[in-house]
């Protein structure tokens, strides 16, 4: 085995993609940009910890973790998260507007499906500012509507501004809310782990609502059948 492969091995084994702390721990501040341009702007992302990686990094930047005080830098971390975010979304846009539906239809995650799906019902029952804006807070959903956005040609001046205040209001206020837990409870560091799984029920919530109204919707359209 050359060099060049086992250093890509120990990183491989060293690095989780599915956990935040790990994440931080071996990409830092660059990481953090390249995982909300991967979640938000490329389809093969929607497996990334948004939510979680957002929030443990601003628990990490407040000072508040004996492990870790003050690794990362709280301006830093802001920039990455916004300016990943904003670059992902209008990739994704771009990407569905040239590659038309075969993006879509070349997938085979039932994920990828069940979440164009529901994209595309949260474009029709809310419009494109609510739905471009809420998408940013549901896992799946904010990886599959901004390419699908492009597919559907909403339009290019509607989708920049949405994205960017949805993208602005979900990775600024999630940041802080791990800052202010941070500054204000001694040690975090030590609850992180039940911390973060709070984080990903809570975000789950909304995909959970959204798929019940969907059966329920089915079910009534069926009854009626």
């Amino acid at each position: 085995m050359t060099p060049a492969h086992q250093a890509a091995s120990h990183l491989q084994a060293a690095v989780n993609l599915l956990d935040a702390q790990s994440l931080l721990a071996t990409f830092g501040t660059l990481g953090i940009a390249a995982v909300m341009f991967a979640e938000t702007g490329l389809l093969i992302g929607f497996f990334l910890p948004g939510d979680s990686l957002l929030f443990t990094a601003g628990l990490l930047s407040s000072g508040g973790s004996a492990a870790a005080p003050g690794h990362l830098s709280l301006p830093w971390v802001l920039a990455a998260s916004a300016t990943g975010a904003l670059a992902g979304a209008q990739t994704g846009y771009l990407l569905g507007r040239r590659a038309g539906p075969a993006l879509l239809a070349r997938t085979k995650s039932r994920k990828i499906t069940d979440g164009a799906a529901r994209a595309a019902d949260i474009l029709n029952r809310y419009g494109h500012a609510k739905a471009i804006v809420l998408a940013r807070f549901l896992p799946i959903v904010r990886t599959v509507l901004n390419p699908l956005a492009g597919v559907l040609a909403v339009p290019a001046r509607t989708f920049a501004l949405w994205q960017v205040l949805g993208g602005l209001v979900w990775t600024v206020g999630l940041v802080l809310a791990g800052y202010a837990l941070g500054a204000s409870v001694p040690n975090v560091d030590h609850y992180l782990l039940p911390i973060i799984a709070a984080i990903v029920l809570l975000s789950l919530i909304p995909v959970a609502r959204e798929l019940m109204r969907s059966r329920r919707a089915h079910g009534t359209e069926g009854d009626g059948a």
